[in-house]
């Protein structure tokens, strides 16, 4: 099996070409501004000279999505339609957002009437005649893109499913994202998700139809999956769909990537690229997921999301001043122009390694002459902020292995307090690439149940959460679950149990 894997980065993309377990070939290329002239040059040169052997499937990974909604750039107007009334109106739909991110993508608002309470029960019987004056509206204003959010409707998505049903009738060709499809319990959270998601549904059109020209023009005739923010992969058509789940994917890709090249399953992991620097914690192969709520972009959602810490730490972190102030600014994809070592006249984390004798990039020569005691001084705070970092992420006192990998790997110590030891595995420079090569499909289900025994429960969604991981793109006889939690909920009647299930499993026709 070949697998071609490219993560799009702030500063590089890599590539790497994958036969079974072993690493053929790798590449790194600067990330362009249009993200797929970088993802295309990358495939130029990890392809040249193959033969025209046959690759199986292409993984990317991309930061697109994410800094579309921190820059607010590439987003357009969605309309919120939450079933709630007579309850849940106090807090109308966007009202926790930045104003500069609400004013880019707040389209018109609707409240109708209809929804669920916590035990099931409607809370008022669902407004289908209010729900067609809304979808005419919808289909009258211009909008593209439709957020649909139901109170508890983890427990029963009923409601948001009719709206769907009305929407796609009096509103073809208008995307529909149903909150039940992506978060968790929490209402505003949820609905939250599914407007990011509906904003970004435009965009994610687009930019997958660039990737799929992209393989194209590089004769790959190769399904096309992207990574996803839980260390897996999801078909490109399903990415489409859903683009926030790729948030964060890109130091999700590299603790998989890490756990591969080390074949270790539970160790932290540390990412060190060119801006910053993520620490995670790895359990079963698989990044541990954040159990709070997450902001991306200033917008607090719940739903999966890797439990990282990112520091402002990087190859092209700069360095400036005496005392030396370092960070937060970055150079970024600019450190081969600017940095000192290669002719630049800014002083970088990069230059400081190079200066120690910990890399060989550029000319050492051109930072012969940093002081001694500036770069024990840098050494010193960057030793201290991984440590601080480090203890943070520990779930108890023990010593655990850290496995370093990105392009600044040099920088991280050989000693720190807390780690028992820093593993250092080949091709730590794409780790992120090849752990989007070697992503697998994963299924998720987060449910309330009631009147059904625990075993049943389980089965259950099990089973639901198999079907979402064969929508996805994964082969059903080669599933298997990997995480299970379920939470008896004492205060609702019935039995109730909240199952929240993920299964993974191979590519289908891979």
């Amino acid at each position: 099996m070949r697998r071609i894997g490219i993560d799009v980065g702030g500063t590089n993309t890599d590539a790497v070409l994958l036969e079974g377990a072993a690493v053929v070939r790798s590449v790194k290329r600067p990330t362009t501004a249009d993200v797929t002239t970088g993802v295309r040059d990358a495939l130029a040169a990890i392809l040249a000279d193959d033969g025209g052997a046959r690759v199986d499937a292409v993984m990317i990974g991309t930061t697109h999505f994410t800094n579309a909604v921190v820059q607010r750039v590439g987003l357009e107007r969605a309309a919120a339609v939450r079933i709630c009334l007579p309850a849940a109106a106090s807090l109308e739909p966007f009202i926790d957002w930045p104003a500069d991110l609400r004013e880019v993508v707040k389209g018109p608002v609707f409240l109708i009437a209809g929804g669920h309470e916590y035990d099931g029960r409607p809370i008022v019987p669902f407004d289908r005649a209010a729900m067609r004056r809304v979808a005419t509206e919808i289909a009258a204003s211009g909008v593209r893109s439709v957020a649909v959010t139901s109170v508890f409707s983890p427990l029963t998505s009923e409601s948001e499913d009719e709206a769907a049903a009305i929407l796609a009738e009096l509103c073809p060709g208008v995307a529909v994202t149903l909150s039940s499809s992506l978060g968790r319990i929490g209402l505003l959270e949820r609905e939250n998700a599914a407007l990011l998601n509906a904003c970004l549904r435009p965009l994610a059109t687009k930019t997958v139809k660039a990737f799929e020209q992209a393989l194209a023009d590089s004769g790959l005739d190769a399904p096309l999956f992207l990574t996803q923010n839980d260390g897996t992969v999801m078909r490109a058509a399903f990415a489409e769909r859903f683009p926030v789940f790729s948030f964060a994917s890109g130091p999700t890709n590299s603790m998989r990537g890490a756990a591969f090249l080390s074949r270790m399953t539970d160790a932290l992991v540390c990412d060190v690229g060119g801006t910053t620097t993520d620490i995670g914690l790895l359990r079963n192969g698989f990044p541990r997921e954040a159990n709070s709520t997450v902001e991306v972009g200033g917008v607090r959602t719940m739903f999966r999301m890797p439990d990282l810490v990112s520091l402002a730490l990087g190859g092209g972190t700069r360095v400036e001043g005496d005392p030396p102030v370092i960070g937060p600014k970055s150079v970024g994809y600019e450190v081969t122009r600017l940095a000192k070592v290669f002719g630049g006249d800014v002083l970088t984390l990069t230059d400081v390694g190079v200066a120690r004798g910990l890399a060989e990039i550029g000319d050492k020569a051109l930072v012969a002459d940093l002081a001694p005691a500036l770069l024990d001084q840098v050494a010193t705070w960057i030793r201290e902020r991984i440590e601080t970092t480090v203890d943070r992420m520990k779930t108890d006192a023990r010593d655990v292995p850290l496995i370093v990998v990105g392009g600044g790997a040099f920088l991280v110590p050989e000693k720190l307090a807390g780690v028992s030891e820093v593993v250092r595995v080949p091709h730590h420079t794409v780790a992120n690439a090849v752990g989007a090569a070697i992503a697998q499909v994963s299924g998720e289900i987060d449910r309330i149940y009631r009147d059904l025994s625990r075993d049943e429960a389980i089965a259950t969604a099990r089973r639901a959460a198999e079907d979402n991981a064969v929508a996805a793109g994964a082969a059903r006889d080669t599933l298997d679950l990997v995480e299970v939690e379920d939470l008896p909920l004492a205060y609702m009647p019935g039995n109730s149990l909240r199952v929240r299930i993920r299964v993974v499993g191979d590519v289908a026709g891979v």
